[in-house]
C-alpha cells in the first residue's frame, strides 16, 4: 500500500474486529493524532465463534469486500504507511489463519493477530494517550472478548481477556439475557483486575459501550454530543444500564435511532457487562474512551520523548501553528500570563496552569471569522474539537476563556448558560479573567511576537500596574487603559498604565 515516489506522512489503521472492521487514516504520527478518515463497516466476523468455532461464509465475504476497498481508498489517499490488527475472532476461530492469509493478500500488508494480553495493553496505551494521567481500570469491550487492564499515570498492568465480547456473549448464551448473566458474573469473578478498581475510574472502551454513552448523552440532555472523556458517577451508569436493560426484555431497543440497526441488539449484552462490572469492582467514576487499541499500537511505536509529551498541549499547539496569525506570540501569551499570575498571586494548581497555556495557544484560532461571531465559534470548536487528553470540564474552562477574549464581558455577550454549567463557580471566575487578560494582551501586541516581553506588571497596595517600556508608549491609549483597569477590577485591584 505504499504510494510510489515521495513517501507520504500520513499512516493508517486497518483494525480487523469481531464486530466491525474499520480503516482510520491518521494525518501523520505525532503525540495529538488528527484523523482525516474513519470508515467502519459491521460484518460480525465473531458472530458464531464461540459456537462452531468458525468465522461465518456471509461476515468473511463482507470483511473481504471492505478491505478491497480499504486498500483502494488508502491508494487514493496516498497513505504513507499501513498497519493491520485483528483481534479475538480472528484468533479463536479455526478458519482464522485462511481469513487473515486472504485478508493480507488483499491489504498488501502483514496483519498482527494479537493476542488476548496485547490487545489489552494496547487498548491500556490507547487510554492513556487519550485521557490525561488516568488512574483506574481500562475495560475494552469488542464484539468477540473483554480486556481489563489497571492503568496508573503512564504506567500498564498486567491484562486479563474474557469470552465476554457483545458477539460471543450473546452467541454463548442462544440470546438468552439470563444465561447471558450467568456467564457474565462466572467471568468477572475471576478477574483481578476489577478489585483495583474500587474508588477509582472504569474507562470504557469499545463501539458498544460507546454507543451506550451517545445514547446516555441524549436522554440526560448533556450540552456536549463529545463521546470521548464523557464521565458519569458509577451508580448513574448503573441505574442507566439496568433501565437499558429493562427496555431489552420489553424490545423496545429497536427504536433507538441514535444506534446503528446492526449494533442495536448487542446494547442489551454490553449493558449486562457493564452492570455486573459496577457491582463487581465498584468504581467512582465511568470514563467512556474514544481512544483504544489503535490508538495504543501508533502510542506504542512513538519514541518515549513524544509520549511523554502533553496530549491536549500538543493539540493546541497544532491548531495555533494552523490558525493563529503569529504561533510564536502565543508562546510569548503563556510567558505573560505567567508573569501576571505572579504578581496578582492567583492560586494555581498544576491542572489550572495547564489550561491557561492551553487557552493562550488557542487565543488567536478565530480571527478569520466574521467578528460577530468570533466567540461563538471558537466556543463550539474547543467545546466540540476532535483531540484527547482534556475532560468535558477543561474543554469548557479553556473555550469560556476564549470566548470572553473575542465577545467581551458584558452581560449582553454572556456564552450559554450549559457550557458555564460544566465548570465550578472559581473556574468561570477565572475563565472571565483570563479572557481579560487576553482582551489587553491582543489589543496592545495585534498578537504579533515581540510586543508582550516589552510590558511588565507591578504592584502597588491594592493597585496593578501595566508597565510599557520606552520604545512602545505610542501603544498607550485610552482603550489599552480600560480594558486593563476592567482586568484589575476583576482581580479585586484598581489598575493603571505606566509609561517607563
Amino acid at each position: 500500500m505504499k504510494s510510489p515516489g515521495k513517501r507520504a506522512s500520513s499512516v493508517a489503521v486497518i483494525d480487523i474486529g469481531s464486530n466491525s472492521v474499520r480503516l482510520v487514516v491518521y494525518q501523520s504520527m505525532t503525540r495529538s493524532l488528527i484523523t482525516i478518515f474513519n470508515e467502519k463497516a459491521l460484518c460480525g466476523l465473531g458472530r458464531e465463534v464461540q459456537t462452531t468455532g468458525l468465522l461465518a461464509p456471509d461476515a468473511v465475504k463482507k470483511a473481504l469486500t471492505s478491505l478491497r476497498r480499504f486498500r483502494a481508498l488508502c491508494k487514493v489517499m496516498k497513505v504513507g504507511r499501513v498497519h493491520a490488527i485483528a483481534t479475538a475472532a480472528c484468533r479463536d476461530a479455526s478458519n482464522g489463519p485462511d481469513f487473515i492469509a486472504r485478508a493480507e493478500r488483499i491489504c498488501g500488508v502483514h496483519i498482527e493477530i494479537l493476542s488476548g494480553s496485547r490487545e489489552a495493553r494496547l487498548s491500556a496505551l490507547g487510554v492513556i494517550s487519550g485521557v490525561h494521567k488516568p488512574d483506574g481500570v481500562v475495560g475494552d469491550l469488542g464484539g468477540g472478548s473483554l480486556e481489563l487492564t489497571d492503568v496508573r499515570g503512564s504506567r500498564v498492568g498486567k491484562g486479563v481477556t474474557l469470552p465476554l465480547g457483545s458477539l460471543a456473549l450473546q452467541d454463548l448464551s442462544h440470546k438468552s439475557l439470563k444465561r447471558a448473566e450467568r456467564i457474565v458474573k462466572t467471568e468477572l469473578s475471576a478477574a483481578p483486575q476489577l478489585r483495583a478498581a474500587r474508588g477509582r475510574s472504569f474507562y470504557a472502551v469499545g463501539g458498544t459501550w460507546r454507543a451506550l454513552a451517545r445514547i446516555h448523552i441524549i436522554q440526560s440532555g448533556y450540552p456536549l454530543r463529545v463521546m470521548h472523556d464523557y464521565s458519569i458517577p458509577a451508580t448513574d451508569a448503573l441505574d442507566f444500564a439496568r433501565r437499558l436493560r429493562r427496555l431489552a426484555s420489553a424490545n423496545m431497543l429497536a427504536n433507538i435511532e441514535v444506534v446503528a440497526d446492526a449494533r442495536r441488539p448487542l446494547l442489551a449484552y454490553a449493558a449486562l457487562v457493564l452492570e455486573n462490572i459496577i457491582r463487581a469492582a465498584k468504581p467512582k467514576m465511568i470514563v467512556f474512551s474514544t481512544f483504544g487499541v489503535r490508538e495504543g499500537l501508533l502510542y506504542e511505536k512513538l519514541p518515549a520523548s513524544e509520549r511523554s509529551r502533553d496530549g491536549f498541549i500538543c493539540a493546541a499547539r497544532d491548531l495555533n501553528e494552523l490558525l493563529s496569525r503569529s504561533a510564536r506570540h502565543a508562546q510569548e501569551l503563556i510567558e505573560w500570563t505567567d508573569r501576571l499570575v505572579r504578581v496578582i498571586k492567583l492560586r494555581e494548581n498544576e491542572e489550572d496552569r495547564r489550561l491557561r497555556h492551553a487557552a493562550c495557544l488557542l487565543s488567536d484560532i478565530g480571527w478569520r471569522v466574521h467578528p460577530d461571531y468570533r466567540g461563538e465559534q471558537t466556543l463550539n470548536l474547543i467545546t466540540h474539537g476532535n483531540f484527547g487528553a482534556i475532560s468535558h470540564q477543561g474543554r469548557a474552562f479553556v473555550a469560556l476563556s476564549v470566548f470572553y477574549r473575542y465577545a467581551g464581558l458584558s452581560e449582553q455577550n454572556e456564552p450559554p448558560i450549559a457550557i458555564q454549567e460544566l465548570v465550578s463557580s472559581p473556574m468561570l471566575e477565572r475563565a472571565r479573567v483570563l479572557g481579560a487578560a487576553f482582551r489587553v494582551a491582543h489589543l496592545i501586541s495585534a498578537a504579533r511576537p515581540g510586543v508582550l516581553p516589552a510590558t511588565h506588571f507591578r504592584t502597588s497596595g491594592r493597585k496593578l500596574m501595566l508597565v510599557f517600556e520606552h520604545r512602545l508608549v505610542d501603544l498607550v491609549a485610552d482603550r489599552v487603559g480600560s480594558r486593563f483597569k476592567q482586568l484589575a477590577r476583576l482581580v479585586g485591584r484598581s489598575g493603571s498604565i505606566v509609561r517607563r
